[in-house]
């Protein structure tokens, strides 16, 4: 199956910025392109590769435990407990820089978020396969905001029923947004690829609305 590179413009009005949604159907996401500049950028990468607390991921599958060699940290408001692949993470305090990309998402899409799912890919050869971001403890039909720092990737999306697939080039400095019905009916992935060599951080801010809530 080929796969085309949709990109979105950008609208400029004097009441604020708009941006066409990626998606034809049944789903929302806004693809804000590098809303930083490249040597802010690659400050955030370096103060997130060296100042997080990283652990390879790990996943139940089968009652097998799979270790991948992509590495994962999760942080938060408070210490929420969050299951997702049949293991449950608890989350850690804010960061500085979290603290202050988290505003910055917050500013550009208009809502608010709790939490944050970090991922370090250490090359293109380490990806993430089909999946929707549905689990009990998030917000249903709620804002997830994707950064991107490091290594531009492309990242997928395909419809549950019709199998349309549209996709995008996740830029060093990028902010995606995915909401409303999109994980219903979307799936998304990031495919590996040989051609890249270079690490990539991506952070999801999410909201948490059932996830437990311990004392530190």
């Amino acid at each position: 199956m080929s796969f085309k590179i949709y990109h979105v413009m950008l609208d400029l009005f004097s009441d604020g910025e708009l941006v066409n949604n990626l998606l034809p159907q049944d789903g929302v996401v806004h693809y804000y392109g590098k809303i930083v500049s490249h040597t802010k950028a690659t400050y955030y990468l370096a103060a997130l590769l060296n100042g997080i607390e990283w652990r390879n991921d790990e996943a139940a599958v089968f009652g097998k435990l799979i270790v991948t060699k992509r590495k994962v940290a999760w942080y938060g408001d408070s210490a929420f407990s969050y299951t997702y692949s049949n293991i449950t993470k608890h989350a850690l305090p804010w960061t500085e820089v979290l603290l202050e990309l988290k505003h910055l998402a917050q500013e550009k899409t208009g809502d608010t978020y709790n939490s944050c799912l970090l991922n370090l890919y250490h090359t293109g050869e380490e990806g993430m396969a089909w999946h929707s971001d549905a689990e009990k403890d998030l917000k249903q039909n709620g804002s997830i905001a994707s950064f991107s720092f490091g290594a531009e990737r492309k990242f997928s999306f395909k419809h549950k029923q019709t199998k349309e697939v549209r996709s995008v080039s996740l830029e060093h400095g990028s902010l995606l947004e995915m909401k409303s019905t999109t994980q219903t009916h979307w799936l998304h992935r990031l495919p590996p690829t040989k051609l890249v060599q270079k690490p990539r951080v991506n952070l999801t801010f999410r909201t948490i609305v059932n996830g437990s809530e311990n004392s530190r």
